[in-house]
Parts: structure tokens; sequence; C-alpha cells
């Protein structure tokens, strides 16, 4: 069934509307590291999501970004659907950071070392 593509509900894969705890990411994460692992095409439908935050996009869609698939890969296999302009940017920015952290994590993570020995208790 490889190269299939399918429409899934975004609310239908995490149960509820509110896409904001990382913990209901990791189930969309998990679920798209399948469809893609068997290499499905998957249109994400988000009617009917909201307060959808950074975090459950970052544990979701950004973690794909660790090496686990290619860039390639995974803007051939995932498109979205019925986003709003302002979660499309957001979901932007998130892929974009993703890529650059994972490509280099040392450095993002050097520079966070540094930011927090700065900062005050």
């Amino acid at each position: 069934m490889g190269g299939s593509e399918n429409i899934f509900m975004l609310t239908d894969i995490i149960g509820t509307s509110s896409c904001i705890a990382s913990e209901d990411g990791n189930t969309l994460h998990t679920f798209l590291s399948m469809k893609l692992c068997n290499d499905e095409k998957v249109t994400l439908d988000f009617s009917g999501a909201e307060d959808i935050t950074s975090a459950f996009l970052n544990a979701s869609v950004g973690k794909l970004y660790n090496g686990e698939f290619s860039h390639d890969h995974i803007r051939a296999s995932l498109s979205v659907t019925n986003i709003s302009p302002d979660d499309l940017y957001i979901l932007k920015r998130v892929v974009d950071r993703a890529k650059q952290f994972y490509s280099d994590p040392e450095v993002f993570e050097a520079a966070a070392r540094e930011v927090s020995d700065d900062e005050p208790l």
C-alpha cells in the first residue's frame, strides 16, 4: 500500500480539539512516524483543532526532523489542510527551527547554556 495518500483528522488522532500538550504532540508524532515509515502520504486535516501551540507542534512534527526521516521524505509525504494562516506560520517556524536544531544540536545547547549562565536567579 506504499505511496497511498490519506486524509486524517488531527482531532481524531489525538482525541481532543486542544492542541496544547506535548503529550498529545507525542501521540501525533507516533502516528505520523508510523505512516512515514510505511511510505504513506499523509494529509493532516486541522479542522476543529484549537489552541495550537509550538510545544505541541515541536513534539509532533518538529521531532520528525531528528534524523528519523530525510527532509525530502517528510516534504513529499506530509501535507496539511484547513489550518489557519496564524497556525501555519507557527508550524513553519517549528519546522525551520527543528531543521536547524537537528542539523547541529550542540550549537543550540551551547547557546542555551550561555543564556542560562548569564541570567540572574
